[in-house]
């Protein structure tokens, strides 16, 4: 021992036989040195003496038979736990409290172990698995059928319907027509290529048309107007000797009377009503 260490250097005491602490090269007796250094216990209160143990969490000092679950009184040395508004329980006291439940299997999910969280559920890891496979979903994306999970591929071969025009599968949204699936962005005139869905249209031989292009390529003309007699909205036309009108158009040549549902007569390519015809 040098003689640096022959007293103690709050006291002066003599450390010869004695036991003593070193701190930043100067001896203390361990009376000295727990007045001076020894960390509060925050259970008891009390000192930590320098021949006790002393266990530190977080800036906080506890002594060895102190450091306990603060539900269960366990202790908590050398064992892994947990702190809620720096108050410190084991595992299983804190599960109880805190932690969540695992929709799948209605178990606690531990602290510490991973927990997966989709729309408002949590799940172990092991049980976040697709309904079909049962391979873990993780973070790979998955689709959500009657509350049960799948990964693509699964869904894709249990349920997805295939577009009738691209043959690809449909995984939301999509169009029937002639009680075959589409996706919206296929569902387009034949004509023209326009998308159809939301819109008016006019089926032709399976094939489903704007109105523009059914007018264009298959509607009759009206005699009077010219224009396509396309019957949407099950609007009324007149046919007669392979002509047609609309039926605001069918009206006497002459005297513009209408002659829906009135006796008519014709003279070269006009129509008049009986009165102007027998003028």
């Amino acid at each position: 021992m040098t003689s640096s260490h022959t007293d103690c250097h709050f006291c002066l005491q003599s450390l010869r036989g004695r036991k003593y602490a070193l701190r930043e090269e100067n001896a203390y007796c361990v009376p000295c040195y727990d007045s001076l250094y020894a960390n509060p216990c925050e259970e008891c209160k009390q000192p930590i003496e320098c021949n006790s143990k002393d266990l530190a969490y977080k800036g906080r000092h506890w002594h060895e038979g102190c450091f306990r679950c603060a539900k269960c009184s366990r202790s908590l040395v050398e064992k892994p736990f947990a702190a809620k508004d720096e108050v410190l329980l084991c595992t299983e006291c804190y599960s109880d409290e805190y932690s969540s439940k695992c929709v799948h299997c209605q178990k606690t999910i531990m602290p510490g172990s991973r927990k997966m969280e989709f729309k408002g559920s949590s799940w172990h890891e092991s049980c976040f698995v697709c309904q079909y496979c049962q391979q873990p979903l993780g973070t790979k994306p998955l689709i959500t059928k009657d509350n049960e999970n799948y990964c693509v591929p699964c869904f894709e071969k249990q349920f997805a319907h295939h577009c009738y025009a691209c043959k690809k599968v449909i995984t939301s949204g999509g169009v029937t027509y002639h009680d075959q699936p589409w996706h919206k962005e296929c569902f387009v005139c034949a004509g023209c290529k326009t998308q159809l869905s939301g819109q008016r249209f006019i089926s032709k031989d399976e094939y489903p048309y704007c109105v523009d292009c059914f007018s264009r390529f298959y509607a009759k003309k009206c005699a009077a107007c010219k224009k396509p007699i396309t019957a949407l909205g099950g609007a009324k036309y007149v046919s007669f000797e392979e002509r047609q009108w609309h039926g605001e158009c069918f009206n006497c040549t002459k005297c513009s009377v209408s002659l829906v549902g009135q006796e008519f007569l014709t003279r070269q390519d006009d129509i008049l009503c009986h009165k102007c015809g027998s003028a």
